[in-house]
């Protein structure tokens, strides 16, 4: 933080120096408003810092618009007020708020920005004032939708593919054993069924009825000894 102080230091009294021996005395007093913080992802390719100020006392002449960057040792000056880089950098304003767009996103882009805002038609100290600087903090592409996405068709594809091999299996049963054939098969084991109790009656009742003529063949043998006997007597 001391050594951001210092290089704030440093960078106002390159901001006098570059509006130096403009302007008349005055009482204009400039407030400049930042975002602390901001976080962008490099996939976004462009970010754009917001900055807004308020003026008192001024003249109604657009102010000087400067754009400064903070590294770890050191201070660049982006737009001053021109772009050192039109193509990575672009200011754009609209009343009391100016907009940084900086283009072709990397990593190497995190760094503190700082916002000025100076009439240069008034002497007053106050009329050149910069902001508390926003700390933009750029991190690398994010692949978690991708995987994400893979493992979705990933998935998709097993599921298909396991509903194919069941349905096959089970068109291949189905064909194997028709329902018809099966209704058919079936009658024909009721129908044997039915036959071998039919034959089992049969043999059954062809048996009751031997069975009650041997026992009548029985019962007359006494009868007929008895008459041979007594004829014999006789």
């Amino acid at each position: 933080m001391a050594s951001f102080n210092k290089l704030k230091n440093v960078l106002m009294l390159a901001f006098d120096w570059i509006l130096y021996g403009a302007g008349v005395a005055g009482h204009c007093q400039v407030t400049v408003t930042q975002p602390r913080f901001q976080q962008a992802d490099s996939s976004m390719n462009s970010v754009s810092l917001t900055c807004t100020f308020s003026a008192s006392g001024c003249s109604s002449s657009p102010p000087e618009v400067l754009w400064f960057r903070f590294l770890s040792n050191t201070h660049q000056d982006l737009c001053t007020p021109g772009c050192t880089d039109h193509q990575k950098y672009k200011v754009h304003s609209s009343e009391n708020n100016i907009i940084l767009e900086i283009r072709d996103l990397t990593v190497n882009d995190s760094a503190v920005y700082v916002c000025g805002i100076a009439f240069s038609d008034s002497a007053s100290p106050l009329s050149k004032q910069t902001g508390d600087g926003t700390v933009l903090t750029v991190t690398e592409k994010q692949h978690s939708n991708g995987k994400l996405i893979t493992m979705i068709i990933v998935s998709s594809l097993l599921f298909l593919y396991s509903s194919a091999v069941l349905t096959s299996f089970a068109v291949h049963k189905k064909n194997m054993f028709p329902p018809i054939q099966n209704v058919a098969l079936n009658q024909n084991i009721l129908n044997n069924l039915q036959k071998i109790n039919s034959g089992r009656k049969i043999f059954q009742a062809i048996a009751e009825e031997l069975q009650k003529q041997r026992f009548a063949q029985h019962c007359q043998q006494p009868d007929d000894l008895e008459d041979d006997t007594v004829y014999q007597n006789r």
